[in-house]
């Protein structure tokens, strides 16, 4: 209400009040009381045209800090957006840091296979080669013994021969397998499960990781143990990927044993039970019913206790620098982790290590 309402409503109550004082059938005291009243209305109307006053002023003040919140939110929201954006852009980065990083330690394992793979792979051509040669020489000799008439001593020459040829068909797809094994391995894995020897994949990356490591120190010698559960049926799994994590397990394995070997080694006062050390790694499969059990022993060092609960973490390596990158089992855990498989650390400082890798026995149909 305004000041000019407020006047024009104060008008109208002297009219009234004017014309009852001019009514004689109005005693004083009614006269007094509706006086009184009139008064009383007057305050109140006075009193309400302070408060809507002030209510309009609140309104307009309401309406001016809303009008700037209203604002500054847009521009916390715009803030906002931008910061998404931001945080997307750093999560892709480091996603695609992350699968280099990953491409990086399976071509550095590669790498480290590098020479037992051509050892594997030089034995089965020595096969090829030998047995190539003599076949040829024995069709010469079946070829003579045709041209003499002689049926049995050619047919004994044509069972030889064949019997090469099977031999060297042996060893070709065993040359076969460990280069097709080396391409899986440094290539990004399809994801497909597919079933799976799991001895014959626990012996394959075996033999490549120990003459690998032979290869790169001729010094080096190992007791190389195998124990695989010959009832243990073929796996429905990722091959690649579980083969990358038997390789990181039992790399680890040979490299303990190797660097206990050269601790004792630089040692001037060896033990009598310190010289006779002999470094062995063994591997071995369980049919668990359930699931089966892949277990990595090594009698290296061990791992101290305070930090058993880090080595599987990213990047924490207990291997001297440009040696590890400390991906090797944090990647292998979760790999395992994505086969419903679990991966546990059993170790005793100064006796040795046992990693124990399982995972369930979906049976190949």
């Amino acid at each position: 209400m305004t000041t000019n309402d407020n006047k024009t409503m104060n008008h109208h109550l002297q009219n009234i009040l004017v014309i009852l004082q001019q009514i004689e059938s109005i005693s004083e005291d009614q006269k007094a009381m509706i006086n009184k009243s009139l008064n009383d209305a007057d305050k109140e109307l006075v009193i309400l045209a302070f408060k809507l006053d002030r209510t309009e002023k609140v309104k307009r003040t309401t309406a001016i800090l809303l009008e700037e919140t209203i604002d500054e939110l847009e521009q916390k929201r715009k803030a906002i957006e931008e910061t998404n954006a931001a945080l997307t852009k750093s999560l892709d980065d480091l996603k695609a840091a992350q699968a280099q990083l990953i491409q990086s330690e399976k071509m550095a394992s590669l790498g480290e296979l590098t020479a037992g793979i051509a050892h594997e792979i030089q034995n089965p051509l020595n096969f090829v080669n030998n047995f190539s040669e003599v076949s040829y020489e024995m069709i010469d000799e079946m070829w003579e013994e045709i041209e003499k008439e002689d049926l049995e001593e050619s047919k004994a020459l044509a069972y030889d021969v064949k019997s090469n040829l099977e031999k060297i068909l042996h060893h070709g797809k065993r040359a076969d397998a460990i280069v097709k094994g080396m391409l899986q391995h440094s290539r990004s894995s399809a994801g497909v499960k597919e079933p799976t020897d799991i001895n014959a994949l626990a012996d394959e990356y075996s033999r490549l990781s120990y003459h690998g490591l032979r290869a790169k120190d001729k010094s080096f010698t190992a007791d190389f143990k195998t124990d695989f559960d010959p009832n243990l049926p073929k796996v429905n799994i990722i091959p690649q990927d579980i083969g990358r994590v038997l390789l990181n397990l039992i790399n680890n394995a040979f490299y303990a044993v190797a660097e206990r070997q050269r601790n004792l080694t630089s040692l001037s006062n060896l033990s009598d039970l310190d010289n006779h050390y002999e470094p062995t790694v063994t591997v071995s499969t369980k049919n668990l019913g359930d699931r089966i059990e892949i277990s990595v022993k090594d009698n290296g060092n061990g791992i101290p206790e305070e930090i058993k609960n880090k080595i599987f973490q990213p990047f924490f390596t207990t291997k001297p620098t440009g040696q590890g990158t400390g991906l090797g089992l944090s990647l292998s855990y979760d790999i395992v982790k994505a086969h419903g498989g679990e991966l546990k650390v059993e170790t005793l400082e100064g006796e040795g290590t046992t990693f124990n890798l399982y995972l369930p026995l979906n049976i190949a149909k």
